[in-house]
């Protein structure tokens, strides 16, 4: 099943500033921020900088991202292979990592960023 042009990006992007908002909020902010990330990466082809809210676990200075939909985002694609750098909000602060993008044999994907130093 493809999801790709399913949700209009006006949808998708009314959906991101909410998320946003939420996370810097006085209220909800430190709640949310503990599951909810903004991940910033520099796209392959395009060599725009881009920003995304996403879903993160931590171990460490291990981040795991599962990325729901994986059909219908492009995102996770630059990290696909080797890899590539990435910046995260963790803590209050960002952080740097290297990326890498896999595929299960369920077609789930899961970015891993091991942090820098």
């Amino acid at each position: 099943m493809s999801y790709r042009g399913s949700l209009p990006k006006r949808m998708i992007g009314r959906f991101n500033s909410c998320v946003l908002t939420l996370r810097s909020s006085p209220r909800w902010g430190r709640t949310i921020s503990g599951r909810l990330t903004v991940v910033t990466y520099t796209g392959r082809r395009s060599g725009r900088t881009f920003s995304t809210p996403v879903a993160f676990r931590r171990t460490g200075d291990t981040v795991t991202i599962g990325v729901r939909f994986p059909e219908a985002k492009t995102w996770w694609r630059n990290f696909l292979a080797e890899g590539g750098p990435i910046s995260l909000q963790l803590d209050g602060a960002d952080r740097t990592g290297h990326a890498v993008a896999g595929r299960d044999e369920a077609g789930r994907v899961t970015v891993t960023v091991h942090l820098d130093g």
